[in-house]
């Protein structure tokens, strides 16, 4: 596992701390799972981006989507 250095505010810093505490965690775990979660939904956000810029994908409605999930 790689090690990053990072800087926070104090007033970040401070939350980070008494969140950690809170749930009985490291701030490590705390950072790791929270980076986890934004590289997720910006990888989500991406692929979404992707998809509306996409002129040859094809829309369907919310209830055709329905139909294709319940099947």
């Amino acid at each position: 596992m790689k090690m990053v250095a990072l800087r926070l505010p104090d007033d970040m810093s401070d939350k980070l701390e008494k969140c950690a505490k809170q749930i009985h965690r490291t701030k490590s775990f705390i950072i790791r799972k929270s980076i986890g979660t934004y590289i997720d939904d910006y990888v989500d956000y991406q692929i979404a981006l992707d998809r509306l810029n996409d002129k040859d994908d094809a829309i369907i409605s919310s209830k055709e989507m329905r139909k294709l999930v319940e099947k």
